[in-house]
């Protein structure tokens, strides 16, 4: 794999021979509908896959691996009919592997909305080893507001994709709700009634585990939701499904902030199989323009987080979308959410040259809309993915969590599968 930023006067066709790779191909991989019209400063990936190279006279393995950007013991694992590196000859045939090494296999989990288009969740579900289907809606009286998830469990498993419920303390029709998590984490009587109901989906709708997203918990609840934590692992263990937890991104156990103190890190990290930490939204929809996942916040978090919850339990969230705010940025007034691949279709219309900021890791552009006023969009490339997914490897982390899979981001699977293999458990 190599990651290519496009230059100014370059074509599909010039990078294509840049790195003996076909036009069409890059086509195909990064899925570009309009080829013809590339944008300064946009990524394209290029899947080099096993090429043949013909040995001309006077080349030795050294010079060739240097060559082509590879290590000479690369050469010799993928060629093992090479059994003494001194002595090749010309017009022998070698293979040349990737330049990329993978890391490792990790596990994949990715975020759902039941009205997914059908087909972006095929093409998705191979890179995945979980599917958080969102979400069943927690009443204050332990009932659940239902969703239409059977085709998209149907299509997970199908696919060897594991299932998850998801159970979120959102009110009908707006966020978070503080009040529905105490009506629920204290009242014992409610809490039984949610998990029999939890239990009785599982078993109706053939789910793998449950995942459990409550946030903006009041920070005097902190106790009661360990306690509910407990009682779910106590009733769904033995049952065989797993747990998943989502957490707020703490950088400190005691930081203080509605969305952080009832989340508690080593009793998430001894309770659950995975916890899934929700690094993103530092730049957000209502608040000022700011990277969705800055490298360096993201790091400060997983700093802390592997000092409490074991390392293989982790799941790193990573967002698939960015923001377009107005400049100067007005307090009450929101950005607009666009994909990935809308960004950069947006910055080839206004013609804006894209950047990268190397502290935050992340691409912008600026641009003026037809009133004149001035824009600045964030948003994710292959570039700011391969820095986060290099973060697994570096703290040995268990995997990765998408927010959301609707978007197709074609760069983001070809860097996943560069860099890892998918563990399936089905």
């Amino acid at each position: 794999m190599i990651i290519h930023v496009v230059r100014s006067g370059e074509s599909v066709y010039s990078i294509g021979r840049l790195y003996g790779v076909s036009p069409s191909k890059i086509i195909a991989d990064n899925e570009l509908e309009n080829p013809d019209r590339l944008v300064v400063g946009q990524t394209l990936v290029i899947m080099e896959g096993t090429r043949a190279h013909r040995v001309a006279p006077g080349q030795s393995l050294y010079i060739i691996a240097r060559d082509y950007g590879v290590s000479v013991e690369d050469i010799l694992a993928a060629n093992p009919q090479i059994t003494d590196p001194s002595r090749i000859f010309p017009g022998q045939v070698i293979a040349i592997p990737p330049r990329t090494r993978k890391l490792g296999t990790i596990e994949v989990n990715g975020y759902a909305f039941p009205n997914i288009d059908m087909e972006v969740l095929r093409k998705t579900l191979l890179y995945l080893t979980y599917l958080s289907i969102f979400s069943y809606e927690v009443r204050p009286n332990g009932s659940l507001r239902t969703i239409d998830d059977v085709p998209l469990i149907r299509a997970a498993r199908a696919a060897g994709v594991a299932p998850l419920m998801v159970i979120t303390n959102l009110q009908e029709g707006g966020g978070f709700s503080s009040d529905i998590a105490q009506a629920i984490l204290r009242n014992n009587r409610v809490q039984e009634t949610l998990i029999n109901n939890v239990i009785e989906t599982l078993r109706a709708k053939n789910y793998y585990g449950l995942d459990i997203d409550f946030e903006y918990i009041y920070p005097a609840d902190r106790e009661n939701y360990n306690n509910f934590l407990r009682k779910v692992v106590n009733r769904l263990k033995p049952l065989g499904y797993t747990i998943t937890t989502a957490l707020a991104p703490k950088i400190a156990a005691d930081q203080p902030g509605l969305l952080y103190e009832a989340h508690d890190y080593p009793v998430h990290g001894a309770l659950a199989d995975h916890v899934i930490l929700m690094t993103y939204e530092w730049g957000y929809t209502a608040g000022p323009p700011l990277p969705v996942a800055p490298l360096n916040e993201v790091r400060r978090v997983l700093n802390y987080a592997v000092t409490a919850i074991p390392r293989q339990k982790i799941l790193m969230g990573i967002p698939n979308y960015g923001y377009d705010w107005t400049l100067p940025y007005t307090p009450g007034t929101r950005a607009r959410t666009l994909s990935n691949t809308g960004a950069v279709d947006q910055a080839a219309r206004v013609r804006a040259a894209i950047r990268y900021d190397p502290v935050s890791q992340a691409p912008f552009y600026n641009y003026y809309d037809e009133n004149r006023r001035q824009h600045v969009v964030w948003f994710e490339d292959a570039r700011s993915i391969e820095a986060k997914l290099r973060l697994v490897n570096e703290y040995n982390l268990g995997g990765v969590s998408y927010w959301t899979i609707g978007r197709y981001f074609p760069q983001n699977w070809l860097v996943l599968q560069s860099l890892y293999n998918i563990r399936k458990v089905l």
